[in-house]
């Protein structure tokens, strides 16, 4: 609907030593964090009423409501009932917490693959009063495991035959199958030239200066300037693979080189960007540690961004590795009115 893929996208920006905010990945296929924006600001509010509601920040609790107008309007989109399900893979998935928060945000039925079932190519629900059709599905299912019979076939967590009701036209995925191609950091490096291509004109904002080492100049220069650049796997997310030459040992980087050497197609390289720093509480007083921002774009007819965003901060001092997935936190960001 609306010729639109990504429904719900978050941009990792960051703001280096010179400066400048530069875009360091996109993440389209099931980007997370958003709940940890709201529960930041809900926490803040009860801590320091007083200074909130003195200076003016713009409100980052009607996320659920603006989320699901925006779903049902794919719905409405093809003349369909806005009747919304969040599908999670269940209780062991990291972000389960932040599933159950946006399902109750919304106002709709938190499912998993074993509560849909597709007759007729139409997905529904079950419910104590029977089957319900669902017209649009919000996944934090990766593609490979959305549907045993069109990919993965040992997938416990999908429907089977949903892709195939999907290319019917018969339910809107959001986001769309695919759409993770876009996290892919070699795609990623191509990006400024897809928009001068597709739109004829420049990117706001710049990335990060990108090396493909699937490229034989983007290797060379890699592997030359190994101890000076972060190298990280295409692929992988969470600061998972990644080496960061100025701050490995000599073993790490030999090593690193020979992977390079064996499989450089999975791998890009930039050069270090100092990250901007944020005072941080920590266990010695007030330090400054490295921060990046994730704003959270929603697309129906038109296009919401969330006036906040999740600021992960690396609580390690110096690290430059914001995940939480590698020990990283989050903090409240204001937008003022």
């Amino acid at each position: 609907p609306y010729g639109t893929y990504v429904n719900i996208c978050g941009v990792d920006i960051v703001r280096g030593g010179d400066g400048r905010f530069l875009v360091l990945e996109d993440n389209a296929r099931t980007p997370s964090g958003v709940s940890y924006v709201v529960e930041n600001r809900h926490l803040t509010q009860r801590a320091f009423p007083d200074l909130l509601r003195d200076i003016g920040v713009r409100s980052v609790s009607n996320y659920g409501q603006r989320l699901i107008a925006q779903l049902s309007e794919l719905a409405a989109a093809s003349g369909r009932d806005p009747s919304v399900v969040l599908l999670s893979p269940g209780v062991y998935n990291s972000a389960y917490f932040e599933h159950v928060f946006l399902a109750r945000e919304m106002g709709v039925p938190l499912v998993e693959g074993r509560d849909l079932v597709v007759k007729d190519d139409r997905v529904f629900v079950k419910t104590t009063g029977g089957l319900q059709q669902v017209n649009v599905i919000y996944r934090r299912i990766d593609d490979d495991f959305l549907d045993p019979e069109a990919f993965n076939p040992a997938s416990l967590l999908g429907v089977r035959g949903l892709f195939r009701a999907y290319r019917k036209g018969n339910v809107v995925l959001a986001n769309a199958v695919g759409t993770g191609i876009a996290d892919d950091k070699a795609v990623y490096a191509y990006m400024p030239r897809i928009i001068r291509y597709y739109l004829d004109e420049e990117a706001i904002l710049p990335n990060v200066e990108t090396h493909i080492c699937r490229e034989k100049e983007g290797l060379e220069y890699t592997l030359a300037n190994l101890e000076n650049l972060v190298v990280k796997p295409v692929g992988e997310s969470g600061g998972y693979g990644i080496i960061i030459g100025p701050l490995a040992s000599r073993k790490a980087i030999r090593e690193f080189r020979r992977k390079l050497r064996d499989d450089p197609d999975n791998y890009i390289s930039q050069p270090v960007v100092q990250l901007s720093v944020c005072p941080t509480v920590t266990r010695n007083g007030v330090d400054a540690r490295h921060v990046d921002l994730r704003p959270f774009a929603v697309t129906g007819r038109d296009t919401w961004v969330l006036p906040g965003g999740l600021t992960r901060v690396a609580l390690r001092k110096g690290s430059l590795i914001v995940n939480s997935s590698q020990g990283g936190g989050s903090k409240d960001t204001w937008v003022i009115e």
